[in-house]
C-alpha cells in the first residue's frame, strides 16, 4: 500500500511538473511574439510583452549600453477593479496616465491578435 501511494505521489508530481514546464513554455513564446509588436528590436536587446496571469503584464527589455554595461527595465501592470497600475523596478504602483492608459489597451489588443494569429499559423487553421 505504501508503494501504491509512492507511485501515485510521484505520478501526479511529474503531471503537474509538466504542466508547469508547459505553461513556461507558452509565456515565453507569447513574449517573444509581445516584444516584436513595437518594431524593429536592436541587437544586443531583448525586449518582451507578455500575459503572465489574468491580471498581470509584464514589459520587459535589457540591452547593453554604450559604457558595455548591462541594463534592463520591467514594468509590471495589474489590472484591478479600480484601474490598471504599473510598477518598475522597486517603485511602489502607479496609477496609468490616461495616454498610457490608452497605449496599454492597444498593446493588449495587438498583443492579443498577433499571438492568436501566431497559433492559428502553428495549428495550420491560418
Amino acid at each position: 500500500m505504501i508503494m501504491i501511494n509512492l507511485f501515485n505521489s510521484l505520478s501526479k508530481q511529474r503531471a503537474a511538473d509538466k504542466r508547469a514546464q508547459f505553461k513556461k513554455a507558452l509565456i515565453h513564446f507569447e513574449a517573444r511574439i509581445g516584444g516584436q509588436l513595437f518594431g524593429h528590436i536592436p541587437k544586443d536587446h531583448r525586449r518582451e510583452f507578455f500575459c503572465l496571469d489574468e491580471h498581470t503584464w509584464v514589459w520587459h527589455e535589457e540591452w547593453i549600453d554604450a559604457h558595455g554595461q548591462h541594463q534592463a527595465v520591467t514594468t509590471r501592470y495589474d489590472v484591478r477593479p479600480s484601474g490598471i497600475v504599473k510598477s518598475q523596478g522597486h517603485a511602489s504602483y502607479q496609477a496609468l496616465s490616461p495616454q498610457e492608459l490608452r497605449n496599454f489597451k492597444q498593446a493588449v489588443a495587438a498583443y492579443r491578435r498577433q499571438v492568436d494569429r501566431e497559433y492559428r499559423r502553428m495549428l495550420g487553421m491560418a
